[in-house]
Parts: C-alpha cells; structure tokens; sequence
C-alpha cells in the first residue's frame, strides 16, 4: 500500500515506519525532520498535496507538552482534522488514528481533551476510520520511558501515594502490530486501547525498569501529590514529560480491557518485561 505517515519523526512513528517498509509497503513520511512542518499544514487544502495517490493515511503526531511552537491545539486537533477532511476530499477512506488512552468521557487535561476532540471530528466523517488509544508505550527511543527509568535509577522511589495508581504499559511492538494487523484485516469503525495485557502498580512498573537495568528492587517513599505537583511546576522547566497534567492523569488512571486488542492482534498483548525495554518493535514481536 501507498501510506502517508504524518508525524513519522516521532517515537511511534519511526518504529511503525520501519515496520511498515519491512513488510513491503512504500511510506510517505510527513514531519519537520522530513521537511514538513505539520504546524503549517491547518486546512484541507495544505494537506491535498501530501495525499496524491496514497491508499492509506496514518496520523501520529503528539507532543506530551507545549513549547514554543508546538501546542496542543493545533498538533492534536487543528492539524489533524484538517488532515481527515482532505482525506474525504481526495477519496482516500482508510485512516488510522493514533490517539492515546484516556480520550474518552473522562478526559480532562489539555492533552486528552485536544486528541479527543480529532478523534471525535474522524468519526463523524465518511471514512473507514479506526482508532487506536495507546497506554503509556515503553520500548527504545520513548521519552517518557528514559524520564520514568532516570526516576527508576534512584536509590529510593518518591512516588505519589507510594505508586498505587494503576498503568497499564504496552510495549512498541504491540503498537505496531495492531497497525499491521489492522491494515491486512481491513478494521474500521472502531476505538481500540492498545494496553498490557493486565494493570500494575506505578511503584511495580518502576521495579521493573529498575530490573531491566540490573537493579535490585529499590524502596518506595510515599509523597502527598499535592507536593509532588509543586515541585514539578519547577521541574517541568528541566524535563518536558515533568508536566503536572502528566501526575494529574497518573492519578486518574484506571485499568482497561486487553480483549479488544487481544482480538486485533491475534493474541494477547506481550506482559511487561525487562528484556522487552531495549528491544525495537520487529525485535519485541519475535521475542
């Protein structure tokens, strides 16, 4: 298939881009490092000429925080839908959106509320649309997993409410996986959470990473959130994923079903392990 591939610079879309030419499709790759600037492309018509003769379009554009030049308004919402009405306009019916998991009724964060909003205008259009809401997504080359081990690293774990709340992490070969298998089956006309195939804790998920760098189990020190959000007011100034709306979120999270995903994939989603962390996505389907 002839696919373009918006946001194929990004952690996710590196990993599916090489996957996608691994199994003998022809990628189109849209990004600032291919020379597209997705800021720039805010109606139908900019997007128009990116589509010729695609058979496929793939949104992956996100951005975990604002900067200057990057908001959320405009990557997870603005651009994209522009991207799906020129879709309609140059008659090109399958698209999959990569959303993330939270982007339903409950989402309350600029984040969520901005890819929820895409994902919204993609469904009421006449499309052969999926969406895909992935959980937090570990594998080499994600930066919120290289900011959750930098904190795994500590001799001592300061995690709110002792990292009770529950995660639910997908490794990138799933996340790849689900694309492919959704493209040779045809899947449309569904919202799919690409997530483990069972909750943990926060405070285990780190254990784990401290495992997969060889680390025995560090103790755990219970911070009240309401101090942990001060102090990542300042600290988001040194890390883009030290967002307050990221604890924010971490604190509202809550389990999800794996059947769906389990059904698209064929199997169930690979558990959460050490040896998983530093594998890419061909290499963590066939491990």
């Amino acid at each position: 298939m002839n696919i373009v591939l918006a946001g194929a610079s990004g952690f996710i879309g590196r990993h599916l881009s090489a996957a996608l030419l691994a199994a003998g499709h022809r990628v189109q790759p849209l990004s600032r490092r291919h020379g597209t600037d997705v800021n720039q492309l805010q109606s139908a018509q900019h997007w128009l000429p990116h589509l010729a003769s695609a058979d496929v379009v793939i949104n992956v554009v996100g951005i975990i925080a604002e900067q200057p030049g990057q908001r959320f308004a405009t990557l997870h919402t603005q651009a994209p839908c522009a991207l799906f009405d020129a879709c309609v306009q140059a008659g090109i019916s399958r698209v999959i959106q990569i959303s993330a998991l939270g982007c339903d009724d409950s989402a309350f964060t600029p984040y969520h509320l901005s890819k929820l909003a895409a994902d919204r205008h993609l469904r009421s259009l006449p499309l052969d649309w999926l969406v895909l809401r992935p959980s937090l997504v570990y594998g080499p080359g994600s930066a919120s997993s290289a900011a959750f081990m930098q904190l795994a690293r500590l001799p001592l774990l300061p995690l709110p409410n002792g990292g009770r709340q529950l995660v639910q992490p997908v490794h990138i070969s799933d996340v790849v996986a689900a694309v492919q298998q959704a493209l040779a089956q045809g899947v449309a006309g569904q919202s799919v959470d690409v997530v483990g195939p069972q909750p943990l804790s926060f405070a285990d998920w780190l254990q784990t990473m401290r495992a997969a760098r060889g680390q025995a189990p560090a103790p755990v020190l219970a911070i009240p959130p309401a101090l942990l959000l001060a102090l990542l007011r300042v600290g988001r100034h040194l890390n883009p994923v030290l967002q307050p709306d990221n604890l924010r979120m971490l604190l509202a999270s809550r389990a999800a079903n794996p059947e769906p995903l389990a059904r698209l994939l064929g199997r169930p989603p690979l558990s959460p392990s050490p040896r998983l962390f530093f594998h890419a996505a061909t290499q963590g389907e066939s491990s």
